[in-house]
């Protein structure tokens, strides 16, 4: 079965003056790979990795080049133009991607990129994205442990941190102050789940949860205050945000890595700051 808006493996069994037609089984006639989105070399019968979507005059049409998206999946993508019918977006292919009107949050602007998901329109046979993108996330709870690995991709920066996607399922939320850099809108990266709420809210974070979460952490206190030549003027009295600002955490998180440093001995802790203990300085 053919998947639209995906990569399938199909066979090359003919070939014309302007391309390759490609074996599509029972449901399609063949489909056609022009010679400009073909690899060099290729003949009758190879076997190719290629992209299905609808060209600019809704054929179905195969590619070998890579898209920046993929149906039912979410993306960040940038608008290269708007016209009646809505918002088109570059997606890395000849037709760009349609995101109607009646599938806009906001109106979309030229220049700007959004967060949407891709999806297949059946009932219009083609390609198209949507911004409206709670409508898109799974009705059934996240099933997750604390400390479990995910995946997420940055959506949306909130007055309480960053707003993520959890493997392409879920939304979670990085709070700001356990966030140790600036994010940036449709940045991929691994997380952690912290916590799992009764609302059925999911709060995430950049670091392992845990144990070795603050084993990590502590090692890089440890690391920073030699740096700063073995000592640095942070008490129990130290604001909260020049302890973040110093070591990209929480002033909760630093306790705790602190107090592993100090019962291996490897911090001394008095009133006027913390030094590292003579023969960890190196």
């Amino acid at each position: 079965m053919i998947k639209i808006g995906k990569f399938n493996s199909l066979q090359i069994v003919d070939e014309v003056d302007f391309g390759f037609f490609l074996e599509a089984g029972e449901e399609w006639d063949q489909i056609l790979l022009p010679f400009n989105s073909a690899p060099k070399d290729c003949e009758v019968g190879d076997i190719l990795d290629v992209f299905i979507y609808f060209d600019s005059e809704d054929r179905i049409i195969a590619t070998t080049h890579k898209p920046h998206a993929y149906v039912d999946e979410f993306a960040f993508l940038r608008v290269a133009a708007v016209e009646k019918v809505g918002a088109f977006l570059d997606w890395g292919l000849p037709k760009e991607l349609l995101v109607p009107f009646s599938e806009q949050k906001l109106r979309l602007q030229v220049g700007r990129s959004y967060v949407v998901w891709v999806y297949l329109d059946n009932t219009r046979e083609r390609i198209a994205a949507s911004t409206k993108l709670d409508k898109f996330m799974s009705k059934y709870p996240g099933q997750y442990e604390v400390g479990e690995e995910v995946k997420i991709m940055v959506a949306q920066k909130t007055e309480l941190g960053f707003k993520a996607i959890i493997n392409n399922r879920h939304w979670g939320l990085l709070y700001s102050n356990e966030v140790p850099r600036e994010l940036k809108v449709g940045q991929r990266m691994k997380a952690f789940i912290q916590r799992t709420r009764e609302d059925g809210k999911i709060d995430l974070s950049l670091n392992p949860v845990g144990f070795e979460s603050i084993d990590g952490l502590a090692g890089k206190i440890l690391e920073t205050i030699k740096k700063k030549g073995g000592f640095v003027a942070v008490t129990a009295k130290t604001a909260p945000r020049e302890i973040q600002e110093l070591f990209g955490v929480s002033k909760k998180k630093f306790k705790m890595a602190l107090g592993n440093l100090y019962k291996r001995r490897l911090v001394e802790i008095s009133d006027d700051g913390i030094r590292v203990v003579e023969g960890n300085s190196s």
